[in-house]
């Protein structure tokens, strides 16, 4: 079943991109960001990762659930809990540049922001249906609900963030 894609594509400054996706959920700030940080509840969603968490360093990370699934580094260039998370995401495509905010929403619930900060708004067509599967897998994580199929998202939603990219360029 494909799911409707919710990411935007905007230029953020003369040379840049951003590709911004959303979710809110009703926890406190200080849960979802539990959900972002701790290797135990990043697993259930992300990957678990090893080492020294904290700004200015560099943790490993094993996207997906496969044991035999490779390490990824991530350097954690901010960390400013419980509210924001900056971090570039370095594995054999590159370096991916992510930032996440948290922000108090309504009734005591987070909103939560996902930033990919892009120098080619052209990125976003294939990185995006990756963000809006691993946000939804964060929520069904969480909630303790059935875990959606990539399938569901990659490829139905290129074409959503392609225009994104262009509407962005043209911007």
């Amino acid at each position: 079943m494909a799911r409707r894609a919710t990411g935007r594509v905007t230029r953020s400054g003369p040379d840049g991109f951003e590709m911004t996706l959303t979710r809110t959920f009703t926890a406190p700030v200080e849960d979802v960001w539990a959900s972002l940080t701790e290797s135990d509840r990043t697993a259930g969603w992300f990957g678990p990762w090893r080492g020294d968490a904290r700004a200015g360093s560099t943790v490993q990370v094993r996207m997906g659930a496969d044991e035999g699934a490779p390490w990824s580094d991530i350097r954690i260039d901010a960390c400013q809990p419980p509210r924001r998370l900056l971090v570039a995401l370095i594995d054999d495509s590159g370096e991916w540049n992510l930032e996440v905010m948290l922000s108090a929403g309504e009734h005591g619930g987070t909103l939560l922001e996902l930033i990919q900060h892009l120098e080619d708004p052209n990125v976003a067509k294939n990185s995006g249906p990756g963000w809006e599967y691993h946000l939804d897998m964060l929520i069904a994580s969480r909630e303790g609900l059935p875990l959606p199929e990539f399938s569901d998202y990659y490829p139905s939603q290129v074409e959503h963030f392609a225009s994104q990219a262009r509407s962005a360029q043209r911007a």
